[in-house]
């Protein structure tokens, strides 16, 4: 083979080694972010309501401030067993690809090269163990007067996809 082949082929998947690298450490990081919703319900019903979807999704009630109106829910969050295996396996390929790439360089160490597979499991454990946490939901509930009615507007601060999944089941609009 070329000899300016392989120098560059190694250079391009230490590369997409170093992007898999980060994506996988990014598997587990924190994505609590702050939203403002709003509900044409009144607070009484929209508190109930909100109670009510938290248990659903096995929160409980951590904290209550009745004068701030604001209520902290907390749950664990389990790890997905798919996201598991799939970081499992794109660490493999990621792994086989460096090996194979190492192995026509340096030909010796070709048995050391392809064992290093044997680590891609590695990545599943990281994601198992920094995944399953106990995320904390803050909800501020307001009474907002309109035109023609009250209306509410919920603050919560949660995983990006507990707001996703907050604002479509109870059909709340967002204010940005």
């Amino acid at each position: 083979m070329d000899t300016a082949i392989l120098p560059s082929t190694l250079l391009l998947t230490l590369l997409l080694s170093v992007g898999l690298f980060f994506f996988i450490r990014a598997s587990a990081k924190d994505r609590t972010e702050k939203k403002q919703l709003v509900s044409d319900q009144d607070e009484a019903s929209l508190l109930s309501q909100l109670q009510e979807y938290f248990r659903m999704r096995s929160y409980r009630v951590a904290a209550v401030d009745p004068q701030e109106n604001q209520v902290i829910f907390e749950g664990l969050v389990k790890p997905s067993l798919f996201l598991t295996v799939f970081l499992t396996l794109l660490a493999a390929a990621g792994i086989l690809s460096l090996s194979l790439v190492l192995s026509l360089l340096f030909p010796n160490f070709s048995t050391v090269f392809l064992g290093l597979v044997l680590l891609s499991p590695l990545s599943g454990l990281f994601y198992w163990k920094k995944a399953e946490k106990l995320e904390k939901v803050l909800l501020k509930v307001e009474t907002t007067p309109s035109q023609q009615h009250f209306s509410s507007k919920i603050t919560v601060i949660a995983h990006r996809d507990e707001l996703i999944e907050l604002q479509r089941a109870l059909q709340l609009k967002s204010c940005e």
